[in-house]
């Protein structure tokens, strides 16, 4: 319940979000925005049951719905656990009318990606005193084509086995860092039966519809 929550660090993250200046059109940017602080006023204020009981007396003895109180309230979706394995599902498709139009627009993204800026201070999974938690890319899916046709391709990087993974998955351990380097590895396009040895600025080009990371610290 919010009403628990110490108010100094309900809206204050592992990272300073502020730090970031992100580029319109980048991963970076999609998570700010999809984290960003929203003020609840008007037709979305929040119901407030401490304010009803203020003013009305408890909850059970409220026989009609127009005394609830309403108050003004912010409202940020942070990450509360930093999962092993990360997939960000950027949304490929707009309105456009009655209809949908697939959107089409290369967005920027990196190999290593630090998620702190979007985690809650008290984030679960994450060390007590790191501010960074760390994720490296190794896994692409690209669609082309149109809202009614296309094809699915693959971009995935032979690296070197991350091998305390496991304990983060199954065991939910907070690593210090996992034994992995980012910076190294092949690149494959696969499409169908054809596989292809690729360079890292041609996944880093590509028209991202998923991506996946695995966590790195």
């Amino acid at each position: 319940e919010v009403s628990t929550e110490d108010p100094e660090t309900a809206f204050c993250t592992l990272a300073n979000r502020e730090d970031l200046n992100p580029e319109e059109g980048s991963i970076h940017h999609c998570l700010y925005q999809f984290t960003r602080n929203e003020n609840l006023t008007e037709t979305n204020k929040l119901l407030c049951d401490v304010c009803t009981q203020r003013r009305y007396g408890p909850k059970k003895d409220i026989k009609s719905e127009k005394k609830y109180v309403y108050t003004n309230a912010k409202k940020q979706m942070l990450i509360s656990l930093a999962p092993p394995i990360l997939t960000l599902h950027l949304k490929r498709f707009q309105h456009a009318g009655f209809n949908l139009r697939k959107v089409n627009r290369h967005i920027k993204f990196p190999e290593v990606i630090d998620l702190a800026p979007f985690c809650t201070v008290k984030c679960k999974n994450v060390a007590e005193g790191n501010t960074s938690v760390l994720y490296s890319l190794y896994g692409v899916v690209e669609h082309s084509g149109t809202m009614r046709s296309g094809h699915y391709t693959a971009y995935a990087k032979m690296r070197s086995m991350n091998n305390r993974l496991p304990d983060l998955v199954l065991r939910g351990q907070s690593p210090q860092a996992l034994e992995t380097e980012p910076g190294k590895g092949q690149w494959f396009h696969i499409s169908d039966t054809h596989v292809q040895a690729v360079p890292a600025s041609k996944v880093l080009s590509s028209q991202a519809y998923l991506l996946f990371y695995e966590r790195l610290l």
